[in-house]
């Protein structure tokens, strides 16, 4: 029944289709002093506000409608006039939005949403950390029967976004008011509408070789259901797709089958009526951009076009510019002539990475060998002293050689003052010891004799005596020499005063 009147009344918006005020090109300043709200969800619309929704026959309470327009950076508020049609109201400036043009299909790929939400009080969030928020309700049907997941998408205040779509503190007070008021005057559900442009025929046309064409060309549906009627369509999902404002006689399953369905007759014209007139605009739009390519911006390249508005604020804010801006049409040429520019840059990167590694490696093969070498001359000059040292010894046991740069000297024993008497005796060199050989019996015995006979003479006569080294051959041991420097002084013990009668 619902289908049946907004198919009658679908005709008299055909004429207006192609000229509403959704395209104007300035944003709403939203007259809210925070100093003086003194609650931010029982704040009241400003009598200015309500003074405009008056002269456009539009009931304080009456139902509203969001709609987003990511690549402007603009969010509509709409509102129901007594003839239930719904007219542009507020339209704000977006602070901040994260990722690209495209919809949301996972966890933390920073896309913001991009389709239709249903929005009931139940999605709106007076204790959120973004000063205040209303849930977007991502995923719904459509997200979840194509295994899309995130959570805690919202519109919210701080003008900061991670997936969502930020505003300023001061139009989410705003927003709320609307929001809370329509709910208070019946409606269940706000519907919110997030494109990632105006689907017109030249937006299209310009976007014809984005990878997410196909799913913007399904969202246009609803699009345009909504520019011909200037009412929310009714949005179903089957086979994993939406369908807006069809009837049929059996329930629609996301991932099901679509049923046998049917377009209102009167929409059905409307809509044909508007669809010509696209046509003829898009094949104008085409020859226009033949040839060109639009290149979309990165969220890094719209905070760039904005940064000197986040000087001297808190690092939170985080504007983003919009993508009109930021963005860039090119000749399939340039982009050709770029694309051989950042392929050339790669393989110079890749070429000096390489360069790099072989000089790392020839480094380390270099360090190897001096290390080899350093080794190897190390081992020649220990086998040179082993060398030296066995032609000095030839193979003898070392012996240990005396400090020539130290001089021995043997001090005298002074005499005792009772001893002044006595004289001293000069000292006599010493014999000349005989050889030791291996057949040296007679030595032996003949230094027996000499030993017992001095022994039987205590008065003998000391000498000094030189050692003479042995007679080298087989063997033979190793005798110390004695050091050149030293004269060795053998004294006879003097007699004693009782003894001097003996001789």
């Amino acid at each position: 029944m619902r289908l049946t009147v907004l198919a009658a009344v679908s005709l008299l918006a055909v004429a207006a289709a192609g000229c509403t005020n959704e395209t104007l090109d300035s944003f709403d300043k939203v007259d809210v002093d925070l100093a003086r709200v003194s609650s931010k969800t029982g704040y009241q619309l400003s009598p200015a506000v309500l003074s405009k929704l008056s002269s456009m026959n539009i009931d304080r309470s009456s139902p509203m409608v969001l709609r987003i327009f990511k690549e402007e950076g603009r969010l509509e508020l709409w509102k129901s006039d007594r003839t239930n049609r719904f007219k542009l109201v507020r339209n704000y400036k977006i602070c901040a939005w994260s990722g690209k043009l495209g919809p949301k299909t996972k966890e933390g790929d920073r896309q913001a949403p991009e389709g239709f939400y249903p929005l009931s009080r139940a999605n709106m969030n007076p204790n959120s950390s973004y000063y205040l928020a209303i849930n977007t309700g991502f995923p719904n049907n459509y997200d979840r029967a194509n295994k899309a997941s995130g959570t805690h998408l919202m519109i919210h205040g701080a003008c900061s976004s991670s997936g969502c779509y930020s505003m300023t503190d001061e139009q989410m007070v705003e927003i709320f008011a609307f929001a809370r008021d329509a709910f208070d005057g019946g409606q269940s559900a706000i519907q919110l509408q997030a494109f990632p442009f105006r689907m017109t025929a030249e937006n299209m046309a310009r976007h014809r070789n984005n990878p997410n064409i196909e799913f913007w060309k399904m969202l246009k549906v609803g699009y345009d259901h909504f520019e011909v009627t200037k009412r929310p369509p009714e949005v179903n999902v089957c086979e994993k797709k939406y369908v807006f404002n069809q009837q049929a006689d059996k329930p629609f399953a996301p991932a099901g089958a679509c049923p046998a369905m049917t377009t209102p007759a009167a929409l059905d014209v409307a809509l044909g009526s508007y669809n010509k007139t696209y046509a003829a605009a898009y094949a104008k739009a085409m020859g226009k951009y033949e040839g060109t390519v639009w290149v979309e911006p990165s969220e890094a390249q719209r905070k760039a076009i904005v940064a000197d508005q986040r000087k001297g604020r808190e690092l939170a804010y985080a504007p983003t510019g919009n993508s009109l801006d930021a963005g860039k049409l090119m000749t399939e040429r340039e982009i050709e002539a770029q694309k051989r520019k950042a392929e050339e840059a790669e393989q110079r990167k890749i070429a000096a990475i390489e360069r790099a590694k072989q000089q790392a490696e020839q480094a380390r093969l270099d360090a190897e060998q001096q290390k080899i070498e350093e080794a190897e001359a190390l081992a020649a000059d220990v086998a040179a002293v082993k060398a030296q040292k066995e032609a000095r010894g030839a193979g003898a046991m070392p012996v240990p050689e005396e400090n020539p740069g130290v001089a021995v000297i043997e001090k005298k024993e002074k005499k005792p003052f009772w001893k002044l008497w006595a004289k001293e005796e000069a000292p006599r060199s010493v014999e000349p010891a005989e050889s030791v050989t291996q057949g040296g019996e007679q030595a032996k015995l003949d230094a027996g004799q000499e030993t017992r006979k001095e022994a039987r003479i205590p008065t003998a006569e000391t000498a000094t005596r030189k050692v003479e080294k042995p007679v080298e051959g087989a063997g033979t041991l190793p005798v110390p020499e004695e050091n050149p420097g030293v004269q060795v002084v053998e004294q006879t013990a003097k007699k004693p005063l009782w003894k001097f009668w003996q001789k």
